[in-house]
Order: structure tokens, then sequence, then C-alpha cells
């Protein structure tokens, strides 16, 4: 089975950072876009910054400048460091990846369970 499992989250200070992992696992041809989504209280789902296999990243204009979006493709995983974060950063972080599982006929879209990151004083 295919899945995505994102770790790192927690509770940090206005102005620090935190790093947040998601794996991929299963039996996985190849992996597409990689991204990070997030969705705070009483909001929509909100993108955050995307990857492709070969390393081009995307941000949402609220990040630029703080986050940073990578990937190993040995590993399977997408990071996002996250830097000089705000009180408004404060979501659950959801991993997503448009991934080739072995025996499909192609891409599909894949999230994972998310984790929650607290920014407060």
């Amino acid at each position: 089975q295919v899945q995505l499992a994102e770790s790192g989250g927690g509770l940090v200070q206005p102005g620090g950072s935190l790093r947040l992992s998601c794996a991929a696992s299963g039996s996985i041809f190849s992996i597409n876009v990689m991204g990070w989504y997030r969705q705070a209280p009483g909001k929509q789902r909100e993108l955050v910054a995307t990857i492709t296999r070969g390393g081009s990243a995307n941000y949402a204009d609220y990040v630029k400048g703080r986050f940073t979006i990578s990937r190993d493709n040995v590993k399977k995983t997408v990071y996002l460091q996250m830097n000089s974060l705000k009180l408004e950063d404060t979501a659950v972080y959801y991993c997503h990846a448009n991934m080739w599982a072995v025996g499909t006929s192609g891409g599909m879209d894949y999230w994972g369970k998310g984790t929650l990151v607290t920014v407060s004083s």
C-alpha cells in the first residue's frame, strides 16, 4: 500500500524554526511532484510549497523567503524547513505527492494524515 507519513510538527515560539519530513512508502514506480499544504482552524487547505522531481520549487507568497522545500529522491522523502515562524503559520501541515504505484496505469494524488504545527509564545 502506497502511503505518505509526515513527522516533525510541534510547538515553537514566534521567530523559531521547525523542519517537517514526509516519507513515501510502498510499491512505488515513480514520484512526480511533491509538496506541502496546510489547513488552519476554520480555513480551507492552502498551498505552501511544491517541488518537482528535478528540484524546481514553487512557494506561496506568504512563505517565500522563510520556508524552503527540498526532496531526496532516493529516500522518497520531501522536507519543509520553516524559519521565522509566525503565529499565522499555525496549522495542520499535509504532505502531498503525485505517485505512480506499481501495478497502476499512471500517477495518482496521495496525501499524508497531517502534522500539527503550533506557533505560540
